[in-house]
């Protein structure tokens, strides 16, 4: 019995640490098949031996956490998460329990979307406030987030006096594309998933990443409303379109459980045709009075199940091994397959992820594999079936676009070309370089400097500062007229004169981001005291870690990177930190501004502030000084007076800056 109470511990602490990276850090480890089996295998354990039940067993909980980053939001319904059914016999046994009950009950059916749970809440008709589930009871505000989410209505089509409603915020797999191509372009570790990248989305403390991020909504359930009757689910998604919501697609209503099973078959096939991601479909009692009778659980509602469909899997052989080189010169494998269907699409290629990834799997061209679709999106290989090879496949020496050696440094699992003039890594470079954190050079956005380079305008990064309006108009590109052209030249011109921060920025040193390469340019003022700058020096920054210190030292310890500053110097690309310290009253004083100011914009507010020799955040902590509450402060300020912390207004402001 020992040996069973201590594998119900490990299987618990296993949950909760998967959870915790699922629901709380948006960065799974594991697939949700996985998860869900783990979890399956507990339950029986804990229903065999209810000698070794807890109250605190990740069985009895939902979802995650509320985030302290966040203001917290008390559920006044409690957002219930779904009992799981993985064969079409827990769906029968869901109907008996179900007619044990109440009779003759229909059903609705509906897929089950995977991306982010919210509440949204209003009042008269205009949205007032939104939250995600965290544990069901307790969620956290993220009102800023779901206002810049398109389909999210700010102001219903009736004046209900309140209603609350329940939705699914996902990432459409178009628009999951266009980020992880960002993604790569910048040299950042991708989403894994969609519902990942929505769940990180939601969280951003800058509401203009989360409308970057082309998020959308789908409302599926009613918690709670005033000036409204509504008897049954199927009533209630139709008064939620008619309110203005973008309700859950293709609901159905049946009269039995084999209509919804039938229903569910017709969902899954449809799967990977769909423009979103789901990992399910949700069979729920149509009728509000019969789901008042069967009750819930301590952590599910009685009157619904959610069938998850199993992950598809296909054995293929694999014909080839494609390695490509990213802007941060890593040289990624890809396997190229022979075509097979799977999950509703065909699939040629799959990610090898990198050599160790490889080794463990035992790898080799011409081998049967089997391939998976990871969160239904990406195709990932899960195992060899059949070898072809005694030996694995191994990376070349060489980088396959400019022939320079490739290293592993210490501790990496990513193999890497170190030549900055290599041609794979110029494009990404480019776009990187002219990026709004970067340089900032209006106009020259990716489609432009891919033109740029595919015509020979530019060849390295240097050239972008000596492209003539004579070069552009002489290569006859379409849609460059007289004023498109002579704006690319103004903005390049005016990235001139940028900080020294957003030039080092610009220039791509790993791990160096743009908050990092601000404080370095604060901290040496020039492009020769950075360049020159020991380990030992880099160090003194607060927030500089060895990693960071050593990329800086061996980025300028190469020759072609010190050529490239030269080069640019000589074009007149400004070598300083423009910024100045007027005098020392903000000493050692951190800042965090929140709300809307009116008498200031934030970036000259953040001036002023460092200006005086202070710093700003974007988060308040107990290390915060002062607040800056503009208009409409949300929970940065409630955080602000939770701990104590001075809160200022403008107007208070001003008199400091005097």
């Amino acid at each position: 019995m020992e040996n069973i109470k201590d594998k119900i511990e490990e299987l618990r602490s296993l949950i909760r640490y998967h959870s915790n990276r699922y629901y709380n850090d948006d960065a799974p480890e594991i697939e949700d098949y996985e998860y869900d089996m783990l979890m399956r295998e507990l339950k029986t354990l804990e229903e065999k031996y209810p000698e070794f039940d807890s109250p605190d067993s990740p069985t009895k909980k939902v979802g995650g956490k509320a985030d302290n980053s966040f203001a917290s939001v008390v559920h006044n319904v409690r957002m219930e998460s779904l009992q799981d059914a993985f064969s079409k016999e827990e769906l029968f046994d869901f109907e008996r329990r179900v007619n044990e009950v109440v009779a003759n009950p229909k059903y609705c059916v509906e897929p089950k979307i995977d991306g982010l749970s919210v509440s949204l809440e209003y009042e008269n008709g205009v949205f007032v406030r939104g939250s995600t589930r965290g544990d069901g009871d307790v969620g956290e505000d993220v009102s800023g987030n779901l206002r810049v989410i398109h389909n999210i209505p700010l102001l219903l089509n009736k004046a209900l006096p309140y209603i609350e409603v329940r939705g699914e915020v996902y990432m459409p797999k178009k628009s999951f594309e266009r980020v992880v191509d960002r993604q790569l372009i910048n040299g950042e570790k991708p989403f894994k998933n969609p519902r990942n990248a929505a769940a990180g989305s939601l969280r951003q403390k800058d509401s203009s990443v989360a409308a970057s991020r082309g998020l959308d909504i789908f409302v599926f359930n009613v918690q709670q409303v005033e000036g409204a009757e509504l008897h049954s689910h199927k009533e209630s998604l139709d008064f939620l379109a008619e309110l203005g919501f973008n309700t859950i697609p293709g609901y159905k209503l049946v009269d039995t459980i084999d209509g919804a099973v039938a229903e569910i078959d017709k969902i899954g096939e449809s799967r990977g045709s769909l423009e979103f991601d789901i990992d399910g479909a949700v069979i729920k009692v149509d009728d509000f009075a019969m789901r008042a009778e069967l009750g819930s659980t301590s952590k599910f509602p009685k009157w619904a199940v959610a069938f998850k469909y199993p992950p598809e899997e296909k054995q293929t052989r694999l014909i080839d091994i494609e390695i490509a080189v990213g802007r941060t010169g890593v040289l990624t494998p890809t396997a190229v397959l022979e075509p097979v269907h799977l999950a509703g699409t065909t699939v040629s290629r799959a990610t090898l992820h990198n050599q160790d990834f490889i080794n463990e799997k035992g790898i080799a061209i011409g081998d049967i594999v089997t391939v998976r679709k990871a969160g239904d999106i990406i195709p990932e290989v899960l195992c060899v079936n059949e070898h072809n090879s005694d030996s694995c496949y191994e990376f070349p020496k060489t980088c396959p676009s400019c022939g320079a050696p490739v290293v592993r440094e210490q501790d990496e699992a990513a193999i890497r070309c170190i030549n900055p003039d290599c041609p794979a890594q110029l494009l990404r470079n480019l776009i990187h370089f002219c990026s709004r954190d970067a340089m900032d050079i209006e106009g020259l956005g990716p489609a432009i400097i891919e033109t740029f380079v595919d015509k020979g305008l530019i060849t390295k990064t240097e050239d972008i500062y000596t492209l003539t309006f004579e070069q552009i108009e002489q290569a006859q590109l379409e849609g460059f007229k007289e004023k498109s052209i002579n704006n690319i030249v103004n903005s390049i011109s005016k990235s001139k004169d940028n900080d020294l921060g957003k030039l080092l920025f610009a220039l791509g040193i790993r791990h160096i981001g743009a908050k990092a390469a601000k404080l370095l340019a604060e901290k040496f003022k020039s492009m020769q005291a950075v360049s020159t700058a020991t380990k030992e020096q880099i160090l003194e920054i607060d927030g500089f870690g060895d990693i960071m210190a050593e990329s800086v030292v061996d980025f300028f310890s190469n020759p072609k990177s010190l050529e490239l500053i030269n080069n640019l110097e000589s074009c007149g690309v400004n070598m300083s930190s423009n910024s100045v310290v007027i005098d020392n009253r903000f000493d050692g004083k951190t800042f965090v501004l929140t709300g809307t100011l009116e008498r200031f914009k934030r970036s000259e507010a953040s001036a002023i502030i460092e200006s005086f020799g202070g710093k700003t955040s974007s988060s308040v902590s107990k290390k915060t000084d002062y607040v800056l509450a503009g208009a409409e402060a949300g929970s940065k300020l409630d955080k602000a007076n939770a701990l104590g912390i001075t809160v200022i207004s403008e107007a208070e402001f001003a008199e400091m800056i005097k």
